[in-house]
């Protein structure tokens, strides 16, 4: 055995390891980099993809409510008690 490698054990039906060499001679490897391949794709698929969500300005976040106002940059930051 290579060193960093683990050895492991599986019992897999007769008729899916018949499949699993045949794949892996189509494919042109041996059927050990077979499995390999398709446990570092279902590796990589697993691992959590953070969304990235964006906000979105179709709609207010707030809902409206009352009649619409009208204030200048100036009103605001004199309400609000900004410099």
């Amino acid at each position: 055995m290579k060193p960093g490698f683990v050895r492991t054990t599986i019992d897999i039906p007769r008729d899916l390891h018949a499949r699993l060499h045949e794949a892996a001679a189509r494919s042109g490897c041996s059927a050990r980099q077979f499995i390999l391949n398709g446990v570092e794709r279902a590796v990589a698929d697993a691992s959590p993809v953070r969304a990235r969500r964006r906000l979105s300005l179709d709609r207010p976040i707030v809902p409206t409510r009352g009649k619409p106002f009208d204030l200048t940059e100036e009103q605001i930051y004199e309400i609000a008690g900004l410099p």
